[in-house]
């Protein structure tokens, strides 16, 4: 099942430029939750920031505590690898691995940390990962081929594979569909309202309209004057979208700017 997130006075940076301000934020578990703002509020610092992967960044660092579960994924002596196989991520452009077959790209996570060893519990993962992201059945038959033949749609569907075959508790998504036509796009969508029954799922969008028809809830964060991003509310999805309580979200989401 999907596992609750509390980020709490959470702050980034990079280097020394702070990119993020003090965001504390509840995230429903089984729920869809998106992000939204103009370019440049750190929206995809703050995802980045939930399963450690911005500290990855030369440089960059985060204040506060994000707990995932029961546990704070900033605590003394927790191991951020585990914390990135355990919270999937799935980035804005596809990145299956280039050299590696459909098969071995969803495979790849759970040989690498040994969690499974026997090759049928393998194949049986593989099917229930790429079933799960709804590509199974256009791939079944070429699970040996180069990934890099897929589809751009194909391809993102393979990389939420690759991400659930490590069973997360969370999965994150960093404007997953921008890069897709509005079919595959339209797929994506359908997928993340399936995967909510088990997983706890975040993501960033710049697509106000793809907010409103897959997200239970939806944040609003906004750079200042001084380029720092907050976040400004968060609420369920119809709330945002019919009657935020901050006149800026409704500034935003009436195209007033941003």
């Amino acid at each position: 099942m999907g596992e609750p997130v509390k980020a709490d006075a959470v702050s980034a940076w990079y280097g020394k430029r702070l990119a993020i301000r003090d965001v504390t934020m509840s995230i429903e578990p089984n729920k869809v939750t998106a992000i939204i703002g103009p370019s440049g509020c750190g929206k995809s610092t703050f995802l980045r920031s939930i399963n450690r992967m911005h500290e990855v960044i030369p440089g960059a660092r985060v204040g506060g505590d994000i707990w995932v579960g029961t546990e704070n994924v900033y605590g003394d002596g927790v191991d951020p690898v585990k914390i990135r196989a355990h919270i999937g991520m799935v980035f804005q452009r596809p990145n299956p691995f280039p050299t590696m077959s459909i098969y071995d790209n969803v495979a790849a996570g759970p040989r690498l940390s040994g969690s499974i060893k026997k090759r049928a519990q393998l194949d049986a993962l593989v099917e229930e990962s790429l079933r799960q992201s709804a590509l199974w059945d256009e791939v079944k038959d070429r699970l040996k081929d180069p990934a890099t033949g897929l589809s751009g749609g194909q391809q993102q569907r393979l990389c939420i594979a690759r991400a659930l075959a490590m069973k997360p508790g969370v999965i994150l998504l960093d404007e997953p569909s921008s890069a897709l036509d509005p079919i595959a796009s339209f797929k994506i969508e359908e997928l993340l309202n399936d995967l909510k029954g088990e997983y706890t799922v975040v993501i960033v969008t710049h697509n106000m309209q793809q907010a409103a028809r897959i997200a239970d809830f939806t944040a609003f964060m906004l750079a200042g004057s001084d380029f720092v991003g907050e976040l400004v509310e968060k609420d369920a999805t119809g709330q945002i979208f019919s009657n935020p309580r901050d006149k800026r979200t409704e500034d935003y989401i009436s195209g007033r700017f941003g």
